[in-house]
């Protein structure tokens, strides 16, 4: 009987597929199905990049499909087998399933009065739909408490989203721009209970799937220190009931909302601000100078509650004064209003704070300033201040309650932008430039060691990270590195621009290539992104031609591929093959060709692709014992015969495609390597699978499905939806 898939299901799946190739597992299933389009349409073609070019395709092969039974049902069968990706993604479609995620942080107790503000809020979140998607952007100098409004409307409007309430901080990006379009996607999707190998590699793939995450539900998202409209375009809702809050700290940008202004507190509510936060008794004890400190603080909720913070501590630290005539006790807070910044009070704060921490402490969150750096540690602020790492903890501990850091979860602290900005301005004219400079030297120092420890860590084995430097923390495994490098990941991008700004290019370039474990480990490509691209600029001015501009070039190959952005991707693998062609590094020029393979072979071009890895394996071959690189040979060779194998099938060279994988696979079982083993015979298993060898596929499923553990959770997905398609055509 003749099975055709309904172009409604075959264009979905298509799409589906296209959008959505993260992970290796979802890499497999579009190979898979290019090799499977390319024989229903019987010649080369090429993935299409946008969404009108899937709908073409899928007319183009339902045509055919009508007249060719076992095609039809090849295709019926690939649909119905859609792994976990699709599977996954159906229980988040599914009615009362999207993730809350983490929900938005606990509102502050002492939020006081903006109920004009929470009205224009709610107003816009409940007023007749009409087709006008619900947007606001709430705005306000900085210290003014825009972040505290969002906060408190999430708490009080709770049941008006049950679907979830979610939050992305872009405050804690590497640099000043803040995170890419794609990035503030990809952030929002984890936030929804998305999986890593879920989230597909493009903007507008990503894009696609919030929409459909959000399609018909109630939920609120909020965006919190937004710096650009183009970085929140895309979450503009297209369904009724689901509410954008845009954050900005600042003057609003032009986007199309409903613009809300948060002001300064009145005198009123000011006061008001600083009873909660001080206390009723301290309250009474500075009245005489709350006239002084409105001023000072021109209604600015930070100043106010540092303000108020201060007044708690230095009545609980000095001994009650004598009542004067009236029978009150006067404070003397004669510091506390000091006119120092009458223009903006947030840096006024920071001033005051500075000069009643100790000297030390002041200096320590000066330069630990200078770098902008999105995570404040210990370990951090103990380099620029050239103190131990328990004597920074005491004095970032000081610096927080002073209201000069914010303490974060993991043990970590960050500056307000502003405060960060007037430590900063101040350091140069405090301590002079030298020791600025060399603050911002020890600083670099100690992240550039700390990278190249978990990088060596990661990939002890891999010739693209350096090894571990003779002094700094060990750490103890691949776990522990990738952890170390992820926890570490803002500070490093970010570190990558300071070394080139203060003309540190070593620094940079090794900073860059530290990198690599987080690309091919943890996948995150979005985050690493901007850095590699500095990297690489850097590389050229300043080492060209040099095997450290290949290697950084190849790094943003990979990364611009992984992400889909193919054009880039084959650019940066051109130049880093020329590069280390130019550098006579064999080995690094076949493995760049290697890349341009790869990169082919993920927009099915087969053809392209063999050639590419035909020209790595001769590369490799010149590799003469006792050579640089001779000892990881054999791997590589096998390497390369498994993805010649993977575009030999594509071509429809089925006979020779199972000679290569069953060579790579022999000798990845005598090497012991379990993984890629089981990576090649998932391989082999759909090349025979192809070839209408069924019964072969299934025991090459079943040696694979063994080499697995637990944790390999995709691929045994993905090859329980291979058995299920080589049953259904035996």
């Amino acid at each position: 009987m003749l099975e055709i898939v309904a172009l409604s299901a075959l264009t979905a799946f298509l799409a589906a597929v296209g959008n959505g190739a993260a992970g290796e597992m979802g890499k497999q299933l579009l190979l898979s199905t290019g090799a499977l389009a390319r024989r229903t349409m019987g010649r080369e073609t090429p993935a299409p990049t946008r969404a009108e070019g899937w709908e073409a395709l899928a007319g183009q092969m339902h045509a055919r499909l009508a007249h060719d039974p076992q095609q039809a049902s090849e295709w019926a069968a690939l649909v119905r087998s859609l792994p976990e990706h699709a599977t996954a993604l159906s229980s988040l479609l599914a009615p009362s399933s999207l993730s809350s995620g983490t929900g938005l942080p606990p509102a502050t107790r002492d939020f006081t009065n903006r109920q004009s503000v929470l009205r224009q809020l709610k107003r816009e979140a409940t007023r007749p739909y009409a087709g006008r998607p619900r947007v606001a952007l709430l705005h306000g100098r900085p210290g003014i408490g825009t972040t505290a409004v969002a906060l408190h409307l999430g708490a009080v409007c709770h049941a008006h989203f049950p679907d979830g309430q979610f939050y992305v901080d872009l405050r804690d990006a590497s640099g000043e721009n803040g995170p890419a379009p794609a990035a503030v996607l990809l952030r929002l999707l984890r936030q929804m209970g998305v999986e890593p190998d879920q989230v597909p590699p493009t903007e507008s793939g990503r894009e696609q799937l919030y929409r459909r995450l959000t399609a018909g539900r109630r939920a609120l998202v909020v965006i919190d220190h937004a710096s650009s409209v183009a970085q929140v375009r895309a979450l503009v809702p297209a369904t009724p009931h689901v509410f954008l809050l845009v954050v900005v700290s600042g003057p609003p940008f032009l986007l199309e909302a409903e613009r809300v202004a948060v002001p300064a507190l009145s005198d009123r509510y000011a006061l008001k601000m600083v009873r909660k936060v001080a206390g009723q008794e301290q309250f009474a004890r500075a009245k005489r100078q709350m006239p002084a400190l409105l001023d000072r603080c021109g209604g600015n909720a930070y100043a106010l509650k540092a303000a108020a913070t201060r007044l708690l501590a230095e009545a609980a630290a000095a001994p009650a004064p004598a009542p004067d005539a009236s029978g009150s006790h006067p404070l003397r807070l004669v510091d506390l209003v000091d006119p120092v910044d009458a223009v903006d009070p947030v840096r006024g704060t920071a001033q005051e704070a500075c000069r009643r921490l100790r000297p030390e402490t002041a200096r320590l969150c000066r330069l630990t300033a200078l770098g902008g750096w999105p995570s404040v540690s210990a370990h951090l602020a103990g380099a620029a201040a050239d103190v131990t790492e328990e004597e920074a903890a005491r004095m970032l501990a000081e610096a927080a309650d002073a209201q000069l850091l914010e303490p974060l979860s993991d043990g970590r602290y960050r500056f307000r932008p502003e405060v960060r900005r007037h430590l900063a301005d101040t350091a140069g004219p405090e301590h002079g430039i030298p020791e600025c400079s060399a603050a911002v030297a020890r600083t670099l120092g100690a992240l550039l060691n700390r990278a190249l420890h978990a990088a060596h860590a990661a990939l002890p084995q891999s010739w693209r990270t350096e090894p571990a430097p003779a002094e700094g923390e060990a750490f103890r495994d691949e776990a522990e590195g990738v952890a170390v490098l992820a926890a570490e990941v803002g500070n490093l991008v970010r570190a990558v621009s300071v070394a080139e700004e203060y003309q540190h290019t070593t620094t940079a370039l090794r900073l860059g290539r530290a990198l690599w474990p987080l690309q091919l480990k943890a996948g995150y490509w979005d985050e690493v992104l901007p850095a590699l691209r500095v990297a690489a600029r850097c590389a050229d001015e300043n080492q060209p031609d040099s095997r450290t501009a290949g290697g950084l070039h190849f790094q943003l190959g990979h990364c611009l591929g992984e992400l889909g952005r193919w054009e880039e991707a084959d650019r940066a693998a051109q130049a880093a093959v020329a590069c280390e062609r130019a550098a006579g590094h064999v080995r690094g020029e076949a493995s760049s060709v290697e890349l341009l393979g790869l990169l082919n072979l993920h927009r099915w071009l087969y053809e392209a692709a063999y050639e590419r890895f035909v020209d790595a394996e001769n590369l490799y071959r010149r590799i003469s014992p006792g050579q640089e690189g001779a000892d990881d040979l054999p791997r590589a060779l096998a390497l390369s015969q498994r993805h010649q194998g993977r575009a030999l099938r594509g071509t429809g060279r089925l006979a020779e495609s199972r000679r290569l994988l069953e060579t790579a696979a022999d000798f990845f079982a005598q090497q012991g390597e379990a993984y890629n083993r089981a990576r090649t015979l998932t391989d082999l298993a759909e090349t025979l699978h192809d070839m209408g060898e069924n019964d072969g596929a299934l025991t090459k499923i079943t040696e694979a499905e063994r080499l697995l553990t637990p944790a390999a959770a995709p691929h045994l997905r993905y090859l329980a939806a291979l058995r299920l398609r080589c049953e259904a055509t035996r």
